[in-house]
């Protein structure tokens, strides 16, 4: 699997609410280049996972969506 890269304006505004979390959240104030550390640093260790949860999650869909359309399928037989 490729590594995560997001397009540059948004990973900036990744970077911002990054930014924002930290200072509302945890009172922590963190510069510009931290932040997009910290945002490499997630996506390279946890990003597969939410990658990983996204196509299961996908699949299940699929999968219902085709048992309903063979559940059409049956229906239309004569």
């Amino acid at each position: 699997m490729a590594e995560i890269e997001f397009p540059a304006q948004q990973k900036q505004q990744l970077v911002q609410k990054l930014q924002k979390y930290m200072s509302d959240e945890l009172e922590i104030e963190l510069g510009q280049f931290d932040a997009d550390f910290l945002l490499d640093f997630i996506s390279k260790e946890m990003g597969k996972h939410y990658y990983n949860q996204g196509l299961y999650d996908a699949q299940t869909v699929l999968a219902d969506r085709m048992d309903s359309l063979v559940e059409v399928i049956y229906q239309l037989e004569k």
